[in-house]
């Protein structure tokens, strides 16, 4: 199959669940049935393999040794494709046994999801959901890993434009991903963390990017926490399905239990990349006052703006050496009066490298502005007592409701954090000195104008797009305060 009929097939199973379940639901039934296949075929493939290697062998070829995955007969594809009545129950039960099977490794991978619950999912749409995925082989040989982890993404990306709103706890804008990895720069045999992984974007692609490089991917050290059961599983399938074996991913909430910890204290790391969820309300605050992880380190955010707790649980992770980071907030993290303090003593500390503010749209599903924080535990000699501050709320295209960068806005964007240098009307190297006499702000069009120095004249197609972009704004407000009523 070529990438686009893959990708065809894998989402025609989605299509058969239209009208049964909630589409934001799509994804826990979808991504455990397709890894169920893919480790099925893959352990078929291999199970041939060594029965060749070893002339008929049964008892060789079944040895775990020769195996990615023990997969129990009972639990296989083709034992569940068997049954007609209680498909449900079938499924559920082999993928607990498979789970069983593989517990360091597959424990809990195939999530939560109420597969015996008829009044969801009918036998007659069970049997044709595995029918659907029988169709083709999805062994090594047939589908190799970058194909099918392609296909995972894509996946990912179109039930992210089918459910909504409620795809943001799930999925990051994969062109800021690459800039956000091209910027941290990670290299082989360092460790990565991301502390609100979602579906493990930014951590797979952190690998992907060493990969393309020719360099050795294969020892990076990946680590994530999510606290979203099945998209926990789902980042985990994910890494799976790239071919990427070292990783732990485990679920939890960050905030309230840090899963990676060492001599009791958090774990430091290398390199770290966040997009975590913005502004949230419900997170224990008063414990965060007493943090015995010592991660209150610049202050206690405001119970209803959580944002500087998850900065300072990034710092707190990073090594003392050579840790950066790279997360992506709303623009109000730079500027908030209730956050002036915190971020007052972290840039006192001379940790922000670099501030990037990036156009609308690029968060799933809002129109809000973005911007990158940029911190750097040991920045070069010659970006200390500074910070880079760049304008690049223009560099994006617009498309419908959902924006992305171009390969010429990550381009341009890239290469001005490397050269480090004033722009006019883009960027500025600011003193920190400056910063501080501003009360700390970061507010980019304090230090670099949004207007463009020359005098320009608009045309017909931007006053459109720009009539087109405030229109699109407007009746998603709408939409979400209209939410909010009901």
């Amino acid at each position: 199959m070529t990438q686009q009929q893959l990708e065809k097939y894998l989402w025609g199973a989605a299509t058969a669940l239209r009208g049964t379940i909630d589409a934001g639901d799509y994804k826990q039934y979808i991504f455990p049935l397709l890894f169920f296949k893919r480790i099925c075929d893959v352990y078929d493939e291999e199970f041939e393999k060594a029965l060749e290697e070893s002339d008929g062998d049964m008892e060789y070829a079944a040895f775990a040794e020769n195996h990615h995955f023990v997969v129990p007969e009972e639990a296989h594809w083709n034992k569940v494709r068997e049954t007609t009545t209680n498909v449900g129950m079938a499924l559920q039960n082999a993928m607990r046994e498979i789970e069983k099977a593989n517990p360091d490794t597959l424990y809990g991978i195939f999530g939560d999801a109420s597969w015996t619950n008829k009044d969801r999912l009918s036998d007659e749409t069970l049997t044709n959901l595995v029918e659907h995925y029988s169709q083709h082989k999805l062994s090594l040989s047939n589908v190799a890993d970058d194909k099918l982890g392609n296909a995972y993404e894509y996946l990912i990306k179109e039930f992210a434009d089918d459910s909504g709103h409620t795809a943001a706890e799930f999925y990051t804008n994969r062109t800021v991903v690459k800039l956000m990895t091209l910027i941290m720069d990670p290299q082989p045999g360092e460790s990565v963390y991301d502390p609100t992984c979602g579906s493990g974007g930014l951590l797979l692609n952190c690998a992907l990017h060493l990969k393309d490089e020719g360099k050795e991917y294969r020892t990076l050290k990946l680590y994530g926490q999510e606290i979203n059961l099945i998209t926990s599983a789902i980042a985990r399938m994910n890494m799976f399905m790239h071919g990427i074996e070292e990783f732990s991913i485990v679920r939890g909430d960050t905030l309230a239990q840090p899963a990676f910890l060492e001599n009791d204290e958090l774990k430091k790391f290398n390199v770290i990349l966040a997009n975590p969820p913005y502004s949230i309300k419900a997170w224990d605050q008063k414990a965060f006052t007493n943090d015995p992880y010592g991660r209150n380190l610049w202050g206690v955010p405001p119970q209803g703006c959580a944002d500087y707790a998850f900065q300072q649980h990034i710092q707190k992770s990073l090594d003392d050496n050579n840790g950066r980071s790279v997360s992506l907030w709303p623009h109000g993290i730079l500027f908030r009066d209730s956050e002036a303090e915190m971020r007052r003593k972290m840039i006192e500390n001379d940790l922000v490298e670099c501030v990037i503010g990036l156009g609308p749209n690029l968060f799933y599903n809002s129109p809000m502005e973005a911007c990158l924080l940029i911190t750097n535990n040991n920045k070069p000699a010659d970006r200390k007592g500074k910070v880079l501050i760049v304008n690049a709320l223009k560099e994006v295209k617009q498309e419908k409701n959902i924006a992305f960068l171009e390969e010429k806005h990550i381009n341009k964007i890239f290469n001005i954090y490397k050269c480090f240098e004033d722009e006019t009307d883009f960027c500025k190297v600011v003193p920190v000195d400056e910063i501080l006499g501003n009360k700390g702000s970061l507010n980019i069009a304090q230090y670099v104008s949004n207007v463009n120095g020359n005098t320009h004249r608009i045309t017909l197609e931007e006053a459109i797009t720009d009539w087109e972009t405030e229109s699109e704004k407007l009746k998603m407000s709408m939409n979400h305060l209209f939410q909010i009523l009901n």
